[in-house]
């Protein structure tokens, strides 16, 4: 029992902490207050469980002893008792298995992304901390994803959690006239969250199918809050998440291991959702296209194509030439470095990679994509150093396996 209660307190962690902490802020409207007992709460679930057994809805259970938990902490602060007893009214004394409604923690999670990129804030406090909350990273690993120190990181999150909490801003969905101050920041919110989805900072899985099915579902909605007329870029990230999210299947084998794109069996790629993609790709770009727009035509060049070797590399360098433009970053200067490579300009392809070193010195996939060219050269030994550099920060062990074995390759050259 015991092996198995841990295992499912950590499918919960991975799968609802998001959802549990949103319903918490939802009730409370304390971010600090709302992880200290959901945290408790799942501590109190490994305890528990190993004795009274796994409840139906274990995620409920959590929500519920966490409600309670919160409870108790504000009834030790005496200045809130009168909300205390407030919240004491409306909760049942016992912490057995509540029904908990599904849709009132679908739409806590919406009210928390739009919540956290309240204009009052500062854009990366507003992605950081809705990093933190819905997907549940540590403080490390969100520093890992903006490339900066975990101190930097945590004085972003405490500033603005403490902005949200002295300006009272309010836990709701934004109405018509407030959305388009907000919608770059969740449009980007959501996006970090698929990508966290698609390929998990750290542990042993290298795809989390439920953050990527979470952030296609918050994109829809977004999308359809802004109906008739959704903006360009909304449109443009439901394509380039439906059509990334269409080859998660292909991306690892049944050893769970990475499979790069090139190798991938395009025949398990999710057609329907290929098929659902490309005229909102069209749609996205007949005006001026934004960052989304042009990913997600790139995105469509590589799902558009039957083989690997049929991929329109020309076309893709072109696109990131655009998307340099309209979004200039190290990491788009990265992709783009790639794509010229598979045109055959290899040579040219390194040069610009060891030109961003400076910035992207602690990115892993610079150190894998450098060791991957220099594979393809021949050049063994500095592939291995590569690989070597990369090995030392990736923190996936899906990643990791895959390196470790791409230099054992190399060094048996």
């Amino acid at each position: 029992m015991d092996s198995r209660a841990n295992t499912t307190v950590d499918e919960v962690y991975r799968s609802d902490w998001g959802r549990i902490v949103a319903t918490l802020i939802g009730t409370f409207g304390d971010f600090d207050l709302a992880e200290e007992a959901a945290q408790e709460a799942f501590a109190a679930a490994v305890n528990q469980w190993r004795t009274t057994g796994i409840p139906d809805s274990p995620a409920a259970w959590i929500i519920q002893t966490a409600r309670h938990k919160a409870i108790d902490r504000l009834r030790r602060r005496t200045r809130f008792q009168e909300k205390v007893e407030s919240y004491a009214y409306e909760l049942p004394t016992t912490t057995e298995q509540p029904e908990i409604e599904t849709g009132e923690i679908r739409d806590d999670r919406l009210r928390l992304i739009f919540t956290c990129c309240h204009p009052a804030l500062a854009e990366e406090g507003q992605v950081a901390l809705t990093l933190r909350t819905l997907c549940g990273l540590e403080t490390d690993e969100i520093a890992r994803a903006f490339l900066v120190p975990s101190t930097t990181m945590a004085q972003r999150l405490v500033r603005a959690k403490r902005k949200i909490r002295d300006a009272r801003i309010p836990f709701r969905v934004p109405d018509t006239t407030e959305m388009p101050a907000r919608i770059d920041a969740a449009l980007k919110v959501v996006y970090l969250v698929f990508n966290e989805g698609y390929t998990a900072t750290r542990g042993e899985p290298l795809v989390r199918g439920d953050l990527c099915a979470e952030a296609i579902r918050l994109a829809r909605i977004i999308r359809m809050l802004m109906a008739p007329y959704p903006p360009e870029e909304a449109t443009g990230l439901l394509a380039l998440m439906l059509l990334h999210d269409s080859r998660r299947d292909a991306r690892v084998d049944e050893a769970g291991d990475l499979v790069t794109l090139e190798e991938q069996d395009r025949s398990r790629w999710n057609q329907r959702q290929i098929a659902e993609a490309l005229p909102l790709v069209e749609e996205s770009l007949r005006l001026e296209p934004g960052p989304y727009a042009v990913q997600a035509a790139i995105a469509a060049e590589h799902c558009k194509s039957v083989r690997a070797e049929d991929t329109d590399w020309s076309r893709i360098v072109r696109l990131y030439d655009l998307l340099e433009r309209v979004q200039p970053s190290p990491i788009v200067s990265l992709n783009r470095a790639v794509a010229i490579a598979m045109t055959g300009e290899t040579g040219v392809a390194l040069r610009l990679i060891d030109s961003l070193n400076a910035d992207l010195e602690e990115y892993h996939l610079l150190h894998a994509a450098r060791a991957d060219l220099l594979r393809r050269q021949g050049a063994a030994s500095d592939a291995a150093e590569s690989y070597e550099r990369a090995l030392a920060l990736v923190t996936n062990e899906s990643e990791r396996r895959f390196l470790d074995r791409r230099l054992r390759e190399v060094r048996a050259l």
